[in-house]
């Protein structure tokens, strides 16, 4: 596939390659400060650790749910100060595409269009908890999966003749 998909609306066309937000929602979200607001902002230089996880599965026919799992650990030391948890998902409809692409459109493409409301959502959280703004990185969810089938590639047995 050369081109980058695009969202739209449904096509008359039934041979017509298709790709369209249904929805976008809120899977599940959580939110701990184990150590509350006993952390002094003069010590405020806290460590990060981002996790981000995709997952798709098909819930009718051309129809996919896709999820974007973010989870956000802040450390002040040994102190945890938060831990954020967001599953964004969305429901599109894919149709007439060849597997591989279809492949691509729900580990890549789908991913970044939940980022942002993902982003929101972490971004909430956080500054609901009382803790000073924070913003998620801009990512590329396409090379991302790109390097995931690359590696896929090379954990692969070599084929036996």
């Amino acid at each position: 596939m050369a081109e980058t998909p695009t969202l739209g609306a449904p096509s008359s066309d039934p041979n017509a390659t298709e790709l369209v937000l249904q929805n976008v929602y809120l899977k599940d979200a959580s939110f701990e400060a184990p150590s509350g607001p006993n952390i002094p902002m003069a010590e405020w230089n806290p460590q990060f650790g981002l996790n981000m996880n995709t997952a798709g599965s098909i819930v009718a026919d051309n129809m996919h749910e896709v999820v974007l799992t973010i989870t956000l650990e802040a450390k002040v030391g040994e102190r945890i100060a938060y831990l954020v948890e967001v599953k964004q998902a969305g429901l599109f409809m894919i149709r007439n595409y060849p597997i591989d692409d279809a492949r691509r459109i729900v580990g890549g493409f789908c991913p970044g269009v939940l980022f942002p409301y993902a982003r929101q959502a972490v971004s909430e959280l956080i500054l609901h908890g009382g803790f000073p703004p924070f913003l998620l990185p801009p990512v590329n969810f396409d090379a991302l999966f790109q390097q995931s089938i690359e590696q896929a590639g090379q954990q692969q047995p070599p084929a036996v003749n």
